[in-house]
């Protein structure tokens, strides 16, 4: 059954984020409270009313920039009775966000299986349910390409060939959201997610937690190891922008993506060494004191992560004016200003 705190009145347009207790989940919300429209269609400014975050595990107390106009539920996607009062409305965007990450879908099949598939269609068919054929933006990955003949810069136009259990679940949805969308059951659009930075709290399941971690835990003061060579070659993005273009995506126009509704979002390639040299060239400005970062190889997640792409053409996002990082300097910065107390 699912558990409601603090629900908030029904009108308007409401807004369902699944995932919405984990950090983008939160960091997307506070961004549509501060927003409070978005611009679908024929209405330039459609208010929203009510936010609703799903996850697993729901916070106890209101998290900060979140106000009144959001309520969670704790509830699991894989049941469909969840799933169904969770999108109980036709004036709805769904953001779902909720998966099994790369690891965790390694450690556990049938989890990623129930949470990723099951839970997508759940989520799917509950909005094929509603008049109107509500906007669905789906959370994908990198992770949807991988295999022997991949080439050294992927796009959108590159074939899919996963060489994770999280990869294949995504390049499902993926496929599930352009064919709903072509039978006019919903209206999806899926963002192909590079590695997102700079993430706060502690390391999830995922093999790119690294990414964030080599930020976070020496700007902390604490020691890191590193699991791939410093040569690694990763395709980054902030969290500010990363959120952004959720947004952004969200209010594109349905004839601007056609029938292909997966883009990849615009990003930075950057080796693990030059991440190293600009974490410290940006404590240094900053008067902190790093942990010690030393390279310490973990051969399964090297392996997941050299079957990733290294380099993306994101060339589509850009035309269709999602937005960038300037530099990997402001997005280390954005996390000290953001996250860490002065």
């Amino acid at each position: 059954m699912a558990k409601h705190i603090d629900l908030f009145w029904s009108c308007g347009m409401k807004v369902l984020i699944t995932g919405g207790a984990g950090f983008l989940g939160l960091t997307l919300a506070r961004k549509l409270c501060e927003k409070s429209y978005l611009s679908l269609g024929q209405d330039p400014q459609q208010v929203i009313d009510c936010i609703v975050l799903n996850d697993t595990v729901i916070p106890q107390t209101r998290p900060e920039g979140i106000d009144e106009r959001v309520s969670f539920v704790a509830g699991d996607i894989a049941e469909r009775e969840t799933v169904g009062k969770l999108v109980d409305r036709d004036d709805i965007v769904i953001f779902h966000l909720a998966s099994i990450v790369s690891a965790g879908g390694e450690a556990d099949f049938d989890l990623a299986i129930r949470v990723n598939l099951t839970g997508t269609l759940n989520i799917l068919e509950a909005a094929r349910a509603r008049a109107g054929a509500p906007r669905v933006v789906f959370a994908s990955s990198t992770a949807v390409f991988g295999g022997q003949a991949m080439p050294d810069m992927v796009s959108d136009l590159t074939k899919q060939t996963s060489q994770t259990t999280y990869g294949m679940t995504k390049t499902i949805g993926e496929l599930l959201i352009n064919d709903y969308s072509r039978k006019g059951f919903i209206d999806g659009r899926s963002a192909r997610l590079p590695h997102i930075i700079v993430r706060p709290g502690r390391p999830n399941a995922a093999a790119s937690s690294f990414c964030s971690g080599v930020f976070r835990e020496p700007l902390k003061g604490e020691d890191f190891a590193v699991p791939v060579p410093p040569q690694t070659l990763l395709p980054l993005l902030g969290y500010r922008n990363c959120v952004q273009s959720f947004i952004h995506l969200a209010e594109l126009p349905a004839d601007v993506l056609g029938d292909d509704r997966a883009v990849f979002l615009r990003n930075q390639g950057h080796t693990v060494h030059q991440m190293i040299e600009t974490l410290k060239g940006v404590a240094k400005r900053n008067g902190l004191v790093l942990g010690k970062i030393s390279m310490s190889h973990d051969p399964v997640i090297a392996k997941i992560i050299q079957g990733w792409p290294s380099q993306i053409d994101s060339a589509r996002a850009e035309r269709m004016g999602f937005p960038a990082d300037t530099d990997l300097d402001r997005v280390v910065q954005d996390f000290i200003d953001d996250f860490m107390p002065s």
